[in-house]
């Protein structure tokens, strides 16, 4: 169902409650459905209760239930839940199948742009984008990310930090850096990490050349982009935290923020995002074992997991399980992973994932079988949406250079 066969749902359940009595308003002419936006679930919301709940002379909340009782019986429609003041969220049937499966298909590259066939591997895009950070241990790590993201994104990136950095940033940290010096004439660190794209002249070095790039045609002019995170503050050291711990602290902070190096970053607990991100994929490829000794495998499809509605129309209930959560948060992750590129923020992409471990965690205790209950296909598809989600925590760890590990 599009947003247009959508919204003209929407009005149809505008025109029977009219016919049925309940509602005295005009049927508008038109009504818009969008993505849902904060607090929202589902894959399309309107607000439509709103728009009529005045010349009705009924509170929002009332016209929205007596929207959802018929919204939801209409054939392709899943579940409708109302939010806030009267939003109704639609989800829509078929729409999380499609999901999971393009993920699963995708795997760690789910969110990746595309690179059209008949461009070379080393010339993702024509734009090259120069990035230069201060000699500075946030500040490298920030950089480093931010490449990966954007590499990811289809855009070549080149690297240079204004001193030459330190041994520890590279063998524990993970950090790789094409050059090091000023902007417009860094110095070459020895470092073969990303061909430079090719001249008309001459073709591309196989080693980093140091030398400003010169604009062509092919090729234009890099973008000095100067990333100055707020730094660690002195004189701590992050390395002994080792990568993992590190690169977190560094980059979950957003960049205006100082980050805190501590020993927390280490602790297994719940009040440590990092951890709950780890444990969640942790988990995810720990139910994929066992299914496997069960005898059963992942294959997108219905999860038999829905959001209830209260008996009380100003309230909603959600179930435990309910994967509609979820289902948002993975589908919002290309959009995530654009955002993060088009700013420089990795700190983004990091609180991305941290949604996606809280919205997957409960959801995991209902994949499988319990006591004598067989393997069924709800419950194939759940381990389908399980794995889905630890495929995207995983790339995103993986764009943050934080390892993502089989077991925790």
């Amino acid at each position: 169902m599009t947003p247009v066969e959508l919204s003209r749902t929407v009005l149809r359940a505008v025109r029977r409650a009219v016919d049925d009595g309940e509602l005295d308003v005009a049927v508008p002419g038109q009504t818009s459905v969008t993505p849902p936006g904060p607090g929202g679930c589902g894959d399309y919301a309107t607000n439509v209760a709103l728009q009529l709940a005045r010349p009705a002379g009924q509170p929002p909340l009332r016209v929205a239930e007596i929207l959802r009782e018929r919204l939801v019986r209409t054939d392709g429609i899943s579940a409708v839940v109302v939010t806030g003041p009267g939003f109704l969220n639609i989800s829509l049937r078929g729409t999380e199948t499609a999901l999971v499966r393009e993920i699963l298909q995708s795997g760690h590259r789910y969110g990746h742009a595309d690179r059209p066939a008949d461009r070379p591997a080393d010339r993702p895009t024509d734009r090259l984008v120069q990035l230069h950070a201060p000699h500075e241990v946030r500040a490298v790590v920030v950089m480093d990310a931010v490449a990966r993201i954007l590499r990811s994104q289809g855009t070549l990136v080149r690297t240079s930090c204004a001193g030459r950095p330190e041994p520890e940033w590279a063998d524990i940290l993970g950090v790789d850096i094409d050059a090091y010096g000023t902007p417009d004439a860094p110095a070459p660190s020895g470092v073969d990490a990303r061909p430079v794209p090719a001249t008309p002249d001459a073709p591309a070095p196989s080693g980093v050349d140091a030398r400003p790039v010169p604009a062509t045609p092919d090729a234009p002019a890099p973008l000095d982009v100067n990333l100055r995170p707020v730094p660690a503050a002195p004189p701590v050291d992050p390395t002994p935290l080792g990568r993992d711990a590190t690169r977190w602290a560094l980059l979950h902070p957003a960049l205006h923020d100082r980050p805190r190096i501590t020993a927390d970053h280490l602790v297994q607990r719940e009040s440590n995002p990092l951890f709950r991100v780890r444990y969640a994929h942790a988990r995810t490829r720990a139910l994929t074992r066992n299914a496997a000794d069960l005898g059963f495998h992942a294959e997108p499809g219905d999860t038999g997991l829905r959001g209830t509605q209260a008996a009380v129309p100003e309230t909603v209930v959600q179930d435990t399980h309910d994967t509609t959560a979820l289902r948002h948060a993975l589908a919002d992750h290309p959009r995530v992973l654009q955002a993060a590129a088009a700013h420089h923020a990795p700190d983004r992409l990091a609180r991305h994932l941290v949604t996606v471990a809280d919205a997957v965690l409960p959801f995991l205790a209902a994949v499988l079988p319990r006591g004598a209950e067989k393997p069924s296909a709800a419950h194939r598809a759940r381990l389908a949406l399980a794995e889905a989600a630890g495929a995207v925590l995983a790339g995103g760890l993986s764009l943050l250079g934080i390892d993502a590990p089989e077991h925790l």
